[in-house]
C-alpha cells in the first residue's frame, strides 16, 4: 500500500497538477507545454487551486444491514437471533421469561395458575407482540414453548454490548467547495472526516452480562470509502488531512485521502462516504466479528471545463 495510505480504484488519467500551475498564472518548467495557449480561471474566480469545503450534513441511516449498533442509525452485519416486526428483542427478559420468534411471544411459568395443571400440561404466562405488557395472558401448554429455557447466546450478548456503543458517520468535507468556487476537470480533489473516537476509533470497548455469562466486545474503525458521486470511489485508511489555501501542499494533491486525478468530466457532483468497522467479541468459550457500517450525508463539488484561451 502507497505511503499515503490510500487504497483505489483505476481513475481516469487527468491534466495532473501542471494545469494548476498554469491556471493560477504560474509559468515554471514544468508547466511550458501549457503556457501557449494559456489557461485562464472561470468568471470571478481568483485561484483554480483547490479550497476546503463547506461541511457536509450529517448522515442518515447507514447501511450494510440491520441494526448492529451505535446511539445513531446505521449497518451492522448478519440478523439479531430474536426479533419481532423486524425490530431486534432480548431472547431473555429477567421479568418476562425466553422469547419465541414463531409466536413473538416471552414465556415463563406462571407463579399463581387460575386452575391446576392437567397430567402432561403446564401453565404459561405469555407476554406477546414483542413484549408487550398489555398483551399478557396465561395460558396452558402441554410443554415448553419453543427457545424457554435456551441458556444465554453469547452473539446475542455481543449485539446487545454493541447497541450500547456510539459509532457515528463523520461529518464530511471535500476541497474544492462549491460555496468559494468550482474546480477543474482534472485538478487533484481533497476528502476528509470529522476525527472522533465515534467515527475513527481505532478501538472502543463494552461488555454485556447474563446469567453468568459475559461477553466483550471491541469495535476497531478499519477504512472509509468515499463515493465521488460519478460511479467510481475511493478507499482511505484514515479522516484524511483537511485543506489548507496557506498549507505546504496547497494545490496539489491530498497526503492521506485524495481524488488525485480529479474528475474527468464537468459536473456536479454530490460527494459521500461509507466508514466500515469489525467488531470482535469472546465470552462463553466462543468469539466472532460483527461487520458495522455508518454512512454520511453528502456534500457538493462543482466542476468546470477547463477554460483555453487563445492569443
Amino acid at each position: 500500500m502507497p505511503s499515503t495510505g490510500r487504497r483505489r480504484v483505476p481513475l481516469v488519467a487527468s491534466l495532473g497538477l501542471t494545469i494548476a500551475l498554469v491556471a493560477a498564472g504560474i509559468a515554471p518548467a514544468a508547466a511550458a507545454l501549457r503556457a501557449d495557449p494559456g489557461a485562464e480561471c472561470p468568471p470571478e474566480q481568483h485561484d483554480c487551486s483547490v479550497w476546503d469545503d463547506d461541511p457536509g450534513t450529517p448522515g442518515g441511516p447507514g447501511g450494510g444491514g440491520d441494526n448492529g449498533g451505535g446511539g445513531d442509525s446505521g449497518g451492522g452485519g448478519g440478523t439479531a437471533k430474536c426479533q419481532w416486526n423486524g425490530r431486534p428483542v432480548k431472547c431473555y427478559d429477567d421479568l418476562l421469561g425466553w422469547f419465541d420468534n414463531g409466536t413473538g411471544c416471552y414465556a415463563k411459568p406462571l407463579e399463581s395458575p387460575p386452575t391446576p395443571a392437567p397430567e402432561g400440561k403446564e401453565w404459561y404466562l405469555l407476554t406477546c407482540n414483542g413484549g408487550d405488557l398489555g398483551a399478557q395472558r396465561p395460558e396452558l401448554l402441554d410443554g415448553p414453548p419453543p427457545g424457554y429455557g435456551a441458556p444465554p447466546d453469547p452473539e446475542e450478548l455481543a449485539r446487545r454490548a454493541l447497541a450500547r456503543l456510539t459509532i457515528k458517520p463523520p461529518r464530511i468535507a471535500v476541497a474544492p467547495r462549491r460555496g468559494t468556487g468550482p474546480g477543474l476537470v482534472g485538478l487533484p480533489v481533497w476528502m476528509w472526516g470529522q476525527d472522533t473516537p465515534e467515527t475513527f476509533g481505532k478501538e472502543l470497548f463494552e461488555r454485556e452480562s447474563e446469567r453468568g455469562l459475559t461477553v466483550e466486545i471491541t469495535a476497531t474503525f478499519d477504512r472509509i470509502v468515499w463515493d465521488m458521486g460519478n460511479g467510481e470511489t475511493v478507499t482511505c485508511d484514515g479522516a484524511g488531512t483537511a485543506y489548507r489555501v496557506d498549507g505546504p501542499r496547497a494545490g496539489g494533491t491530498s497526503p492521506t485521502c485524495g481524488y488525485d486525478s480529479g474528475y474527468p468530466k464537468a459536473g456536479t457532483y454530490r460527494v459521500s462516504a461509507t466508514t466500515h468497522w469489525t467488531v470482535t467479541w469472546e465470552g462463553g468459550g466462543q468469539r466472532g466479528r460483527i461487520p458495522v457500517t455508518r454512512t454520511t450525508g453528502t456534500v457538493p463539488i462543482q466542476i468546470d471545463e477547463l477554460q483555453v484561451v487563445t492569443r
